[in-house]
């Protein structure tokens, strides 16, 4: 099972124009976007599979000020752990390790452990 990470937004709402647009967006992805306290920093908690959704909406729209989240979150990528790579891969019939290095941004490492153990050769 893919595991929800936690990613903190520092300044979610001062730094995105049309910023309830992407709000609803998210949200229907079935994330959970949270204010943090009274503070102006938001809490994004999201699965793997759900920040790729993100990343890719954000990319297709014509808005500047959201990419500094589609960045944000390709970041969060690279800290997958081989569990939640295996699960995604899994679930989304990743047969390459291009394609999955593409999708996650791992290692060319973890993408090769992953792709033997989900072929069996491991």
């Amino acid at each position: 099972m893919d595991v929800d990470k936690t990613i903190a937004l520092p300044s979610f709402l001062r730094r995105t124009l049309r910023a309830y647009a992407l709000k609803a967006m998210i949200r229907e992805q079935g994330c959970v976007l949270q204010r943090q306290g009274r503070s102006r920093n938001w809490l994004l908690t999201a699965n793997t599979e759900q920040l790729h959704n993100i990343v890719n909406f954000i990319e297709s729209e014509n808005e500047a000020s959201w990419l500094w989240l589609a960045k944000h979150l390709k970041q969060q990528y690279q800290q997958l752990n081989h569990a939640s790579l295996m699960a995604l891969a899994a679930r989304q019939n990743i047969n390459t390790v291009t394609k999955l290095i593409a999708l996650t941004d791992c290692t060319l490492a973890q993408a090769r452990r992953v792709i033997d153990e989900l072929e069996g050769l491991d």
